[in-house]
């Protein structure tokens, strides 16, 4: 099930508004936040529009666990943060996705909670390959 007017699940001009895909996992699409305050910081989405993990076959939900996993472990290998957040939300954008976000003794929001698009860090298309190649090669 896709809904048109979700960014996930319709892609295009609608997701690179604040996002950019890097490569589908096994139930879920990877994707670089393009506000790159915190380098590496990921939304792992699931594959269909269901809203919570609730809504998903046991076996889907390891499998969607296994992809957030996968990727943070890329993540860990790429850009060595201190901490990783996860954060699922979707009160507003009800598709069931976690962001990836990478935290650094040395960086903003240490020790606090992360600012869900604090609009401060936007990069040039090139560096956005450049972490995304980065972050595929840690796959």
């Amino acid at each position: 099930m896709k809904d048109p007017n979700c960014g996930y699940c319709a892609g295009g001009d609608v997701l690179a508004a604040y996002g950019i895909p890097i490569c589908d996992l096994d139930v879920s699409q990877l994707i670089l936040f393009k506000e790159q305050s915190k380098p590496g910081r990921c939304i792992v989405a699931y594959k269909d529009h269901v809203s919570e993990i609730v809504d998903i076959s046991d076996a889907d939900r390891d499998a969607f666990f296994a992809d957030v996993c996968r990727a943070a472990k890329a993540i860990h290998a790429a850009f060595h943060p201190d901490k990783l957040n996860y954060g699922a939300y979707g009160d507003t954008g009800c598709h069931l996705h976690i962001h990836l976000v990478p935290k650094y003794k040395d960086g903003d929001e240490w020790g606090g909670v992360f600012q869900m698009n604090p609009g401060k860090v936007f990069l040039s298309d090139g560096e956005y390959a450049e972490m995304i190649e980065k972050i595929k090669s840690c796959l």
